[in-house]
């Protein structure tokens, strides 16, 4: 027999309600759907959050099986946004008011006998003007509606395991366990032991044999067991076992967790006694089309995307938890993670505020095992002061845990300081003023302190934004960074955002997006997202070479290109003009000195040409040079005076004249109406060429298909990918002005998720292709303005569960 029977398939939905449907004789008009699923698909964009508002009913039959007589039968729905109802063959049995955190109901003593079938309805009321977190007033994010995260039953013996809490501190572990169900017989045991995640074969690090009771507290010392790092993030499974008075094992509970010690103070964040900066970003949970709906691979794509492209260390899950899968992921990945509950400024009255605080214990007991969650959010995001209200959250964090930090996301300087943490937005940043605020501007709290938002909406930036504010953004996150990572005050800091999402029409740039992401809402990466990604090692981002210019005269005002910047993570970078070789840049040519690899200007895109190619000394080819930069950067009629003294310098040694300073200007940095030249960056490491990147006008330009899987599995429910489409041409250069649309077509057991034709937004797309239940070969067919197909290929295979 089955001890957990998913139920994500086969269900028959609704989206209009009324009372006569919750009979389970009603037969009516029903939609076949599959879990994960949103009440309505939604256009990638303008379009109004009331087409998600609405009650809709999920409904869904299941037989009573012989082998549970005797059991307790425990549903467990692991979100459905925002309120929903449970009943069984039409008796309402339990509603739950957070559309963010799981709840489970017991259905034991309602089921049809057995052999017969059951009725399960689940309504789910998606409206916005709910009296429950975050609603109450605007919010800067759109929250959809539906069952969006796992529906499944538990078969269990009548006394069993309800929850098992982890705490460890170095080799010690301690665990609370909760029994559930009647009075626990005499003569039950627990056993428990500590096992590699990695090998379950494995000898145990540990064994514990203990009385049976409703509430069992145990401790010991595992050895030898592997700290969980960031670097080395080791789980191990806590295998919990209650065995009756005859030895026998009635239930068993599977724990995964990390051994590893956390610390906050005003010194910054330490993990197992070592300091770590803190670099990261916020993610909504949310995608195009579908909203919170996508499956586990696609949550856990997310993580994969944060570490390994973004290179971030940390990411805070703004504003509200989010999915198992997700932050399983980050637990396998070394991703320490900020959960919070939900809202988003407003606080409501006596019975919102209750649900707030039913929030913070819904989300620590969900939650409290994931060894990569490193403090609890029981604040509501950038909300005013309420001592009431977070004294209660607070104590309860610290009750429910008392392993972690607590910390409450304001945007308030001075606010009172009920958590362990003060964790403040700073959007100080303007482009051209110091990156963060000083801690003692902010606070005088001698607590930790963490910068939670920065950039965002004061800078939004599209896809498809000319060349400079693409760079202009990129710069103003590596200022930020800069100036976190120089100031011992500040644990960290985590940007806004990860990834553009869908908003309300009293946010974003009027097409209901807000362009705050440092990576498009199809995770394209835009120039910002280069900026995090340098600051790891190859090892983990892979080799990095992004030039954040295409170098075409006509993307600049009077054909004057500046402002160009070298993102690598590599040692260095040579730059060929033709095959002229022009300079070798080096990390010690970034202005960013507190940054592992800071951006590089490119500044200097003559080299020696002056003097082996015009016959000029080489002890005044640099002041020359210097010369024509600010004439660049200034326009000779506006050039500084510092800059005329130098030219009349040069002009007195004979260095130099009008017309010849004139010649090189439009030989080396203006050539409009000339033929443009093509640049070679070589990205060096370990002496070796990594990647090379050439720009050069390009001749042709054709469609670039990309994923990160290639393989889909079927098991608890269907599965999903996002493909990447992308203008290059020739040279694999985006281009982000070809706005073009293409048509998708599938073969094979897929289908595609949104619109069969989209249009590329600053040279870039997406979509997402499911799974249908059957495997096979499948293939997504790209078929482009020019009638060119591009083809991307797929095995699906389906696990039985």
């Amino acid at each position: 027999m089955k001890n957990r029977i998913y139920l994500n398939n086969d269900w028959e939905f609704s989206d209009e309600f009324n009372e006569k449907m919750l009979s389970p004789k009603f037969k009516g008009k029903w939609e076949s759907v599959r879990i994960p699923h949103s009440v309505t698909e939604t256009p990638f964009n303008s379009f109004d959050e009331s087409i998600y508002q609405k009650i809709s009913l999920y409904r869904k039959s299941f037989k009573t099986e012989t082998e549970w007589a005797g059991k307790r039968i425990i549903l467990t729905v692991g979100a459905a946004a925002h309120m929903a109802e449970v009943y069984l063959n039409g008796e309402k049995l339990a509603e739950h008011k957070c559309g963010y955190t799981a709840f489970s109901v017991d259905l034991s003593d309602h089921l049809a006998p057995a052999g017969k079938a059951n009725i399960l309805a689940i309504k789910v009321d998606s409206r916005e003007s709910l009296d429950i977190p975050p609603f109450g007033y605007v919010i800067d994010y759109m929250t959809y509606g539906g069952i969006y995260r796992d529906v499944y039953l538990d078969i269990k013996n009548p006394v069993y395991i309800q929850d098992v809490f982890v705490k460890t501190s170095s080799n010690h572990l301690e665990s609370e366990i909760t029994l559930e169900g009647g009075d626990v017989p005499e003569g039950y045991t627990v056993e428990q032991k500590v096992v590699s995640a990695a090998s379950l074969g494995g000898e145990p690090s540990a064994c514990i044999t203990t009385a049976a009771a409703k509430k069992i507290l145990t401790a010991c010392d595992a050895s030898p067991v592997v700290a969980w790092t960031l670097e080395n993030p080791a789980l191990y499974n806590l295998v919990t076992v209650l065995k009756n008075e005859k030895g026998k094992a009635v239930d068993t509970k599977t724990v995964r967790f990390g051994f590893r010690d956390i610390r906050f103070d005003e010194t910054g964040f330490y993990l197992n006694n070592k300091k770590i900066k803190l670099r990261g970003l916020n993610r909504h949970q949310s995608y195009p089309y579908v909203g919170y709906a996508m499956p586990k691979n696609m949550q856990t794509d997310d993580a994969d995307i944060l570490k390994y492209e973004l290179g971030l260390n940390y990411v805070r899950t703004s504003h509200y938890p989010q999915s198992h899968a997700f932050i399983d992921r980050c637990d396998e990945l070394g991703l320490l993670v900020f959960t919070e509950i939900p809202g988003w400024q407003h606080i409501g009255g006596e019975k919102w505020q209750d649900q707030a605080v039913e929030n913070v214990r819904e989300m620590i007991l969900e939650y409290r095992n994931h060894p990569s969650i490193f403090m609890w959010g029981v604040r509501i995001n950038e909300s005013q002061d309420n001592d009431a209200l977070y004294t209660r959250t607070n104590e309860l964090a610290h009750k429910l845990d008392s392993t972690r930090p607590t910390g409450g996301v304001r945007f308030l300087q001075h606010s009172h300081l009920l958590e362990d943490v003060y964790t403040f937005n700073d959007f100080v940043h303007e482009g051209n003023n110091r990156g963060t605020r000083l801690k003692k501007n902010v606070t005088d709290t001698k607590k930790g302190y963490l910068i939670s938002e920065y950039n965002g909406h004061m800078y939004p930036t599209k896809t498809f934004d000319d060349e400079r504010h693409r760079t202009e953004h990129a710069i103003r996150h590596a200022n930020v960074l800069d100036s976190v990572a120089g100031d011992d005050e500040i644990a960290g800091s985590s940007g806004w955002c990860a990834f553009d999402y869908n908003t309300h029409k009293d946010f974003g740039s009027g097409d209901r997006i807000c362009y705050h992401g440092v990576m498009d809402m199809f995770r394209n990466p835009k120039l910002a997202a280069y900026v995090y990604g340098i600051q790891q090692d190859n090892s983990v981002t892979g080799d990095i070479l992004e030039i954040t210019s295409s170098m075409d005269i006509g993307e600049y005002p009077g054909g004057t290109i500046d402002g160009i910047w070298i993102l690598t993570n590599a040692d260095s970078v040579k730059l060929y003009t033709g095959n002229t070789f022009i300079r070798e840049y080096t990390s010690a040519d970034s202005p960013y000195k507190n940054l592992k690899k800071g951006p590089i200007p490119l500044f200097d895109v003559i080299g020696n040409r002056l003097v082996d190619e015009d016959g000029v000394k080489p002890s005044h080819s640099e002041a020359i040079k210097e010369l024509l930069r600010a004439a660049q950067k200034y326009g000779m009629e506006k050039i500084p005076f510092k800059y005329k003294l130098k030219f009349v310098k040069l002009l007195l040694c004979r260095a130099v004249t009008f017309k010849k300073l004139e010649k090189f200007y439009w030989k080396y940095m203006g050539s409009w109406g000339g033929s443009q030249s093509s640049h070679k960056f070589e990205a060096y490491k370990d002496g070796k060429i990594v990647k090379t990147v050439i720009k050069t006008p390009g001749k042709k330009t054709g469609i670039e298909l990309s994923t990160r899987r290639t393989e889909l599995l079927e098991e608890e429910t269907y599965d999903a990918v996002c493909v990447n489409i992308r203008a290059k041409d020739e040279h694999f250069n985006l281009q982000p002005y070809c706005q073009e649309a293409v048509s998708l077509s599938v073969k094979g057991p897929i289908a595609i998720i949104g619109p069969s034709v989209v249009s590329l937004k600053g040279g870039m797309a997406g979509t997402y292709v499911k799974t249908l239940g059957r495997a096979g070969k499948a293939q997504l067919v790209v078929t482009d303005w020019q009638g060119n197909e591009t083809y991307m290929n797929f095995t699906v295979k389906v696990k039985k569960i």
